[in-house]
């Protein structure tokens, strides 16, 4: 099985914005001890690819979220019990697993791309088949998923952020704290 890693250790370039350690999400509090993100060793390492991919035509990524505490799930399902956005607990999340990435396209310099909505948009306008908004942001949406794709990254319907593993299912579900995980 595939131990939970920092992705910081499996691809330095990759551009971390975790929203959960700040009180800018949409539960407007603090969640995360700690600005990391873990993921399984095999998630890291295809995310990597995806990024080496996209370096290659200027791009690059910013990573919202990745491993979740199931503690900080069953919060967030208090707060928004619809399963298109967030995954009930007792079931629990292909981010419980730390199979599923929420990222965005950058530029060179780390600007982000235009896409549909914000991230962590409980609309209508986040979801893939969404065909409002600007040409730039639909291309960029697109830009992302294919790139996600072809490292086998499987799209949420309702998220245009959101990508799981293929794999997820062989991970068991966790409720480790960050802490304990170390790293900074």
């Amino acid at each position: 099985m595939s131990e939970l890693v920092l992705l910081t250790s499996i691809s330095p370039k990759i551009a971390l914005d975790i929203l959960y350690a700040t009180p800018h999400n949409f539960t407007g509090e603090v969640l995360y001890s700690k600005p990391v993100c873990y993921l399984r060793k095999k998630t890291a390492d295809r995310l990597h690819r995806v990024f080496l991919h996209l370096q290659k035509e200027g791009l690059g990524l910013k990573v919202f979220d990745g491993y979740r505490p199931l503690s900080i799930q069953k919060k967030l399902w208090n707060l928004i019990p619809d399963p298109r956005y967030v995954a009930d607990p007792k079931i629990g999340s292909k981010h419980n697993r730390g199979a599923a990435v929420d990222l965005t396209l950058v530029d060179q310099e780390g600007k982000e791309l235009s896409m549909p909505t914000a991230f962590d948009d409980f609309s209508e306008k986040a979801h893939r088949d969404y065909q409002g908004g600007s040409s730039d942001a639909l291309f960029n949406r697109n830009l992302l998923e294919t790139a996600m794709v072809a490292e086998g990254f499987l799209p949420l319907p309702t998220e245009w952020w959101h990508f799981d593993d293929p794999e997820w299912e062989s991970y068991p579900i966790l409720d480790v704290s960050f802490e304990s995980l170390g790293g900074k």
